[in-house]
């Protein structure tokens, strides 16, 4: 029995009309940059999210830079944020000329430490970069202490009730893996300050308001019209997706309780983008290569933490700087908890997880 990591042609087959009549529209229309579609996509994330302000863009990766650029993160800045995520959540930072200051995680939620976080705060912080990693909600109240603004690297979060509530935003990933995902890349930032959003809006459009009168130096962040006409069409039926993402993961918890796995916490703030696993004493890779043979899709998110990236070699961390970090990155991974997963297919999951520790 094959078993996807995510299977998007099953999502196809169920939403597949309303996609094709919403691309059907943006092309006759001929209006390919903004326009109605991309208002309305906002409007509909609004009232999903709860949040005052969306603003949709290019990419998760552009909402998180765009997040900072109105922030003001800039040259000589610091932001503190976690060595366990994708590698936009450093990355946006280092692009801005700012230092990524990484703090440790907790080993129980994969997310950012709050006691270690708040020990790198200086009077260098600009601000401090939680990620909700795998759609699990990192605690930001003990983060709040520090006094400088929280940007939430929201990217496989979308669905948690509680973003951009008390914090500067929270950026939103549209890629195609993504619990509500695109035909390509897209993105948002929804947030709760009318001023900030303004501000995030224009440099979505290279600072310019109106055409060709340019007050900052912003960036070209716009979503594609048909990316916001195809998440329109996909957005009502995320909170059934997440549901059956949570239904998914509470039958592996059942069904992988009593093996040697260390299994995830079933918290109530969690939205189930991954369901990932630690595969102790370094039997992972093996364990993996024991799924492949019986057809079971697994991924490792992620194998090199970002602290130990060549690319940040410069920043002076060594093995052992981050330890739960690293250890996690020896031990993730990810097995498949997408909707249109059966309970055939994560039966024969476990039964290949218990084979392989018989």
């Amino acid at each position: 029995m094959k078993v996807p990591l995510l299977d998007l042609r099953a999502q196809y087959a169920t939403i597949g009309s309303a996609v094709e009549t919403a691309v059907k529209r943006v092309l006759e229309s001929g209006h390919y940059i903004l326009g109605e579609d991309v208002a309305g996509f906002e409007h509909d994330l609004i009232a999903a999210t709860g949040r005052g302000y969306a603003i949709a863009v290019s990419s998760g990766t552009d909402a998180l830079l765009v997040a900072l650029m109105a922030l003001g993160v800039g040259a000589g800045d610091e932001v503190v944020t976690t060595p366990l995520s994708f590698f936009a959540t450093a990355g946006a930072i280092a692009r801005l000329g700012a230092r990524p200051v990484f703090a440790d995680i907790d080993p129980r939620s994969f997310n950012l430490d709050a006691a270690s976080a708040l020990a790198r705060v200086t009077k260098k912080t600009r601000a401090i970069l939680p990620v909700h990693l795998f759609g699990r909600a990192c605690e930001l109240e003990p983060l709040m202490r520090a006094g400088v603004p929280i940007v939430e690297d929201a990217a496989q979060a979308i669905g948690l009730s509680t973003l951009a509530r008390g914090t500067a935003c929270a950026t939103l990933s549209f890629f195609p893996s993504k619990n509500l995902g695109a035909a390509g890349d897209a993105g948002a930032v929804i947030c709760e300050d009318a001023e900030f959003a303004d501000r995030v809006r224009l440099m979505r459009a290279h600072g310019s308001r109106p055409k060709y009168v340019h007050h900052v130096i912003g960036g070209n962040f716009r979503i594609d019209t048909l990316q916001a006409a195809i998440l329109r069409a996909k957005l009502p039926h995320l909170a059934a997706w997440n549901i059956a993402r949570r239904r998914n993961a509470e039958r592996y918890l059942a069904l992988l309780e009593g093996t040697p796995l260390v299994l995830p916490e079933p918290v109530d703030a969690h939205v189930w983008h991954h369901f990932v696993v630690r595969v102790p004493d370094g039997k992972r890779d093996a364990l993996r290569a024991h799924l492949a043979a019986r057809e079971v899709d697994s991924e490792v998110y992620y194998p090199m933490p970002l602290h130990l990236q060549p690319c940040f070699a410069e920043l002076g961390y060594r093995p052992g700087s981050l330890p739960h970090a690293e250890r996690a990155c020896a031990e993730v991974l990810a097995l498949p908890v997408h909707p249109d997963l059966t309970a055939a297919q994560q039966e024969h999951v476990a039964a290949a997880v218990r084979e392989f520790f018989r």
